[in-house]
């Protein structure tokens, strides 16, 4: 599939590079993508960057559109450090003359590196956007489970159109559906109706409370290493780290936190793309918001190049298998350890006419916690939710 007429390449000038650049910086580590690029070389790329320069269904947050090459500016400049990672730049989607010839525009560039190996890494724009890139995966036919890091669930009914507050619920409601989990990270309970909170609940989702995910944050690791993407609002991050945004607030997570979480993102063998929203130059002044998200991205390539591929049905030889009965269900549960990242995961009973629909999600990413659970007799939530969804 031809996407290239939907891209504008990078503009060296405007974000302030060139070849002068200490040659340790990112910036000539990354390779300008053109129009005669083939998918057999894309498929050579670890990682792609996508701009995305559209903010028509942002809310209160008109201007974040401006945002890709602003985050280039200083993710550039960033050193390489030990990675050794090739790395694309495609330019800037468009923004289409209807949002949804940008929404198409996106759902095509990311089926077509979905069919690579290289892991796309968007650079938004509103978080709506986000919903174009689950039809990627939806026109690909695979079963996704979706991660937002996001003050707020972002599932207003109210309104018919899709926008930055309301695309999750085009996801959940949407039939045929290829959600099998939604998880939110670090939502504040002030933001967000207790009627959302019920119906993630009901559909047997994860959310995770601001509070709660920061008296442990390595808690989240198996949640987005069970994710395909992650959908990233810098809202999340407290105004004082990030100022760039209208609906930034007093509380939310530091700088230093959502760079362990996106470093995990980029150590899951799962996930294969991850957006970057609502970060807005307008109000970001002496880019400080636009440097953190660099940052984060620096972060992402830095797990992206330590990533190993250490999923329990590969490499039986490479993994303790664990065996717990416990009171309440037929089946035992079954854990694998990985020898070499210490890694765990659980193995999920299913019957073999579902496992091959659904063979992505048999082994449930939990932690060395769920473990110590089961052999207390109880039940690990992230078991009994997945369980469910198997049924």
């Amino acid at each position: 599939m031809e996407i290239s007429i939907y891209f504008e390449p990078v503009n060296s000038e405007k974000i302030q590079f060139n070849s002068g650049n200490s040659r340790n910086c990112i910036g000539h580590q990354i390779v300008h993508i053109d129009e005669s690029s083939t998918d057999e070389q894309l498929n050579e790329f670890d990682a792609v960057l996508v701009g995305i320069n559209e903010d028509r269904n942002s809310i209160n947050n008109q201007g974040c559109a401006n945002a890709p090459d602003e985050i280039r500016k200083y993710l550039y400049q960033l050193s390489s450090g030990k990675n050794k990672l090739k790395i694309g730049d495609l330019g800037n989607i468009r923004s289409g003359e209807q949002l949804s010839d940008t929404y198409f525009a996106i759902k095509s560039t990311v089926l077509r590196l979905l069919n690579t190996n290289a892991k796309l890494v968007i650079l938004g724009g509103s978080q709506d956007l986000t919903f174009p890139v689950y039809l990627g995966y939806e026109e690909a036919g695979k079963i996704i489970n979706l991660v937002s890091v996001d003050a707020r669930f972002d599932n207003d009914k109210a309104d018919d159109s899709t926008n930055a507050r309301s695309y999750l619920s085009k996801i959940i409601y949407r039939k045929p559906n290829f959600l099998f989990n939604f998880a939110n990270i670090g939502y504040q309970t002030y933001f967000v109706d207790q009627n959302d909170i019920k119906l993630l609940d009901d559909l047997y989702f994860d959310a995770f409370r601001l509070g709660v995910v920061r008296q442990d944050i390595e808690e989240t690791e198996p949640v987005i290493r069970n994710a395909d993407f992650l959908s990233f609002d810098i809202s999340s991050v407290r105004h004082s780290d990030a100022p760039g945004n209208y609906n930034s607030s007093p509380n939310g997570f530091y700088g230093e936190e959502v760079c362990q979480l996106i470093r995990y993102a980029g150590l899951s063998s799962k996930l294969t793309s991850i957006g970057f929203f609502e970060t807005n130059p307008l109000f970001d002044p002496l880019g400080q918001t636009s440097h953190l998200v660099a940052q984060m991205v620096w972060y992402f390539l830095d797990g992206l190049s330590g990533r190993i591929n250490d999923y329990p049905d590969k490499n039986a030889d490479d993994f303790i298998k664990y065996i717990v009965t416990t009171k309440g269900i037929d089946n035992d549960l079954i854990f694998y350890k990985s020898k070499i990242t210490d890694r765990w995961w659980m193995q999920l009973p299913i019957s073999r006419e579902k496992e091959k629909h659904l063979y992505r999600h048999i082994m449930v990413p939990c932690s060395y916690n769920d473990y110590l659970k089961a052999c207390n007799s109880e039940i690990p939530d992230r078991w009994w939710k997945a369980y469910q969804k198997l049924m």
